[in-house]
């Protein structure tokens, strides 16, 4: 729902010209999350910077329309079940015979091969599988997870990197390829960790709550005010430097932490003494005090902390863009920061068909006559043009 979207937004934001392809009733990623206005609050972010056409996929004349506008284009990004593009006529093989430098994206729950392959898969599922789920939340408590899709969008960066790898293998040879990507490997990939751990010592790996494994002190502790802030010292410098911070400058000199591998060994006592220090300060003293000496730590952020921090509005982090549907709405910025090209949000995501005519014309050569029979036969979708100064990009 989210990770083949998210791939079309990643290099939308950097100027590629990304057509999402949609049902008339809109794709269902618009039905996640918050609306406002009866409007989908979600969609204008991950939907933004493309344009919106509807087809239908399930008839011949729908399929046809996509066979015609192959020859113009780079990137074909699907999210479907393994086989269902095959079934339409549309699948790799056959619309590389049409353009042999055409590049797929394909993501899915369980890739394109394997048992698994025609599993159905949400991204939650495959992070399951992936043993992503069972390292994440507290010891004493089920598996938990993050409250986005998270696992779409790992699945969703690594597809975005296999079409910029897949671009530049065709820039030298003029070749296109299928860039298989699965959302249970791409979160898979990131418990890297834990693969040799377990081929050499038997040891899986358990959730440890706030805590990383093996690095003291790098944990949660409250303040007075009841706030949490995030410290990560685990360095053996940087924790001489917290010590100093906490009057304790002896701790870094203690047997029991003088060094990162023995402060593993002792983390529930040295996490007992920070705890302590902690309780008398204010979150936002702990957090200064701690920065200052140059000991990484932050006060755990809620979106209205992100609203009013001048780091993020000054790194362009929340975006103000003309939305047709909601007026202006803030966005978030684009990620990363190139000197030379950076990206852009031009727009926020549109109305499904709302660019339908103009793609059709453009890429299929059709006339008005030709657009109207397509769309009184069901086969497009064509939202209600908007006033010049409404639809202006």
């Amino acid at each position: 729902m989210a990770a083949g979207p998210f791939v079309g937004r990643l290099l939308a934001d950097f100027g590629a010209e990304v057509l999402k392809v949609e049902q008339a009733e809109g794709d269902p990623v618009r039905d996640y999350g918050r609306r406002f206005e009866g409007k989908s609050l979600y969609s204008a972010s991950i939907m933004r910077n493309k344009r919106n056409i509807s087809l239908n996929l399930r008839e011949v004349a729908g399929q046809d329309l996509v066979r015609r506008m192959i020859p113009k284009c780079d990137f074909v990004i699907e999210n479907f079940r393994p086989e269902t593009l095959e079934r339409w006529g549309l699948g790799y093989e056959d619309l590389r015979d049409i353009n042999p430098g055409i590049i797929m994206i394909r993501v899915s729950g369980f890739g394109q091969t394997g048992p698994y392959s025609g599993r159905a898969g949400y991204g939650i599922v495959a992070e399951a599988v992936s043993g992503l789920r069972h390292i994440t939340g507290d010891p004493d408590r089920p598996p938990s997870r993050v409250a986005i899709p998270l696992t779409d969008y790992i699945g969703g960066l690594f597809g975005a990197y296999g079409a910029l790898a897949a671009l530049a293998h065709r820039e030298k040879t003029g070749e296109g390829q299928c860039v298989d990507t699965a959302l249970y490997e791409s979160a898979f990939s990131v418990t890297e960790p834990f693969v040799p751990q377990y081929e050499k010592t038997g040891e899986a790996g358990m959730r440890a709550g706030p805590r990383l494994p093996g690095n003291a002190p790098n944990n949660l502790y409250r303040g007075k005010d009841g706030l949490y802030v995030q410290v990560t010292a685990g360095n053996d410098r940087i924790f001489k430097r917290m010590a100093e911070v906490m009057g304790q400058p002896e701790l870094a000199k203690d047997e029991r932490f003088a060094t990162h591998a023995v402060r593993w060994q002792h983390v529930d006592e040295l996490d007992g003494i920070i705890s302590t220090w902690a309780a008398a300060i204010d979150s936002k003293e702990i957090e200064d005090r701690l920065n200052e000496a140059g000991v990484p730590s932050a006060r755990i952020y809620t979106m209205a902390e992100v609203y009013e921090d001048p780091h993020f509005a000054a790194r362009d982090m929340l975006v103000h863009v003309p939305s047709a549907e909601l007026g202006d709405v803030t966005l978030a910025g684009v990620v990363p920061k190139l000197s030379a090209t950076p990206g852009d949000v031009r727009w926020a995501g549109r109305r499904p068909g709302q660019d339908t005519r103009a793609v059709l014309r453009e890429l299929c050569d059709l006339d008005d006559v030709e657009l109207s029979r397509l769309e009184a036969d069901g086969i497009i979708y064509c939202a209600d043009q908007l006033p010049a100064a409404a639809a202006a990009e």
